[in-house]
Order: structure tokens, then sequence, then C-alpha cells
């Protein structure tokens, strides 16, 4: 009895020591899957896209670097056409310029739940933070001149006292007119937010962000003429950010193409 009792008593020790051994394992497997990923920015201010890698600092946390490069808009900005014309193109009218911003950042995720399964989601948080630079190029338009009745002149301008209404424009110019004069404006970006990760897959990101952010500047961005013009852009956002687990011990594994390989686990 009492030998049927230590070999009870050693094969339990055994099994929990291999099962606690399967835990760590597993753990420590964990610390290997950073990720790289790419996003696609709707804001409530433009569009951008968005470069990220996420280092592992501990079982839940992540460091964050990232880039992002948008647009950003004045709230009056409305596209328009010339009502006498057609086939013109829409055009903003009194719009001086168009901004972009340029940012590069370092922040903190925290898992706050883990998937149970692969067809599960995870949620966490993030916020990052950063210098980011404001560029922005003055826009042209094709101005009408009248020459006699029916003929008119076409220059190219910026907007100025010369037009009166959107009967005044014929189209806007090309994209590339007046890139020679772009300026640059240094500033700060802060921005956080949840990522819901859903993919079906083992070694491929899948996830949906929302969040908030700003972009901050030491003077207002002259984006329009005849309204007030901001320094400060709070917004709102949301993204789609896909992307690979990076796997230092399995490195055939960590390829974009496995974005488009379905059922691989």
């Amino acid at each position: 009895m009492k030998k049927l009792l230590l070999i009870a008593v050693v094969l339990s020790f055994g099994a929990v020591s291999l099962f606690a051994q399967g835990e760590i394992d597993e753990q420590q497997a964990v610390f290997f899957r950073n990720e790289r990923s790419f996003a696609i920015l709707l804001n409530s201010d433009g569009l951008g896209v968005s470069y990220r890698e996420a280092k592992r600092k501990s079982y839940l946390n992540k460091r964050l670097l990232e880039i992002d490069l948008g647009t950003l808009k004045h709230p009056k900005e409305y596209k328009i056409s010339n009502p006498y014309t057609t086939g013109t193109g829409t055009f903003v009218f009194g719009k001086l310029n168009s901004a972009f911003f340029l940012r590069a950042g370092i922040g903190h995720q925290h898992e706050i739940y883990q998937k149970a399964d692969l067809g599960g989601v995870a949620v966490r948080y993030f916020y990052s933070a950063g210098p980011v630079l404001a560029f922005y190029k003055p826009i042209y338009y094709k101005v009408l001149y009248p020459i006699t009745v029916t003929d008119y002149e076409i220059k190219d301008e910026k907007f100025g006292v010369s037009i009166h209404d959107p009967s005044d424009i014929y189209s806007k110019a090309s994209v590339l007119k007046g890139i020679n004069e772009i300026k640059v404006l240094p500033g700060i970006y802060a921005k956080g937010g949840f990522n819901f990760e859903y993919s079906k897959q083992d070694k491929v990101i899948h996830a949906i962000e929302a969040g908030v952010q700003i972009n901050a500047f030491p003077k207002s961005i002259p984006i329009m003429a005849d309204a007030d013009n901001k320094a400060v852009f709070f917004s709102l956002f949301v993204s789609y950010r896909f992307g690979v687990i990076i796997d230092p011990l399995h490195p055939e594994e960590t390829k974009f193409s496995n974005l488009f390989r379905k059922n691989k686990k």
C-alpha cells in the first residue's frame, strides 16, 4: 500500500511538472512573436497609411514603433464645380494650400482579452506619440479672364482677390503645380485607441483599430482663405491593419505573402 501511494505521488508530481513545463514553453514562445504591419487610415480630417513594428516586452505588452503618412483637411472644404461649364472636374473654392503630415512615434500596446481560439477576437489598447512634420503646398486654379463676349483666356493662379466666385474658375490646375513652393512646419502628435485583432490564421494579422489623435503645430496652417485655420488638429480615426507575425525560429513563415494564403496555421 505504501509503495502504491509512493508511486502515485511520484507520478502526480511528474504530471504537474510536465504540465508546468508546457506552460513555460508556451509563454517563452510568445516572446518570439513580434509583429510587422501596415494600415489604411480613415480620419475625420483626412486619409492616411501607416507602418508599425510591435516588439513584445512581456506576455501581454508590446512596444510600438510606427510611421504614419496622411492628409490634413479643413472642416469647411467642400468640392464644387463651375456652374457654367461641364466636364471640368471639381475643386475646393477658396483653398490656399493642400496639407499632409509625416510622423514617427513610439508607443505601447497592452492586451486586455486574449483569443480563446483562432476564431476569436483579441482586444488591446494602445497609445503612441512623437514628432510630426506638416507639409503644405499652394493650390493653383485655372482662372478665366474674358477677352470678348464669348472668348476667355485661362491662367494658372493661386486663389486671390481676382477670384470672386466659382464661375471665375475653369478647373483646378495640375497637382504638381507649386510643388517647388512646399513649406514645412514641425510639431508633435499623440494618439490612442483600441485594436480588435480577428485573424483566423496564427501567423497573420487582421485587425480593426479605432481611437482619437491630435496633431499640434506652433502656428496655424493656411489651408483656407476665408475660414479660421487651425494649429491643432483633433480627430477620430478608424483603420484596417494587416501584417504578419515575426518568428525568428521559423523565418520562412515571416512573409507578407502569407496574407493571401487561406487556412494557414
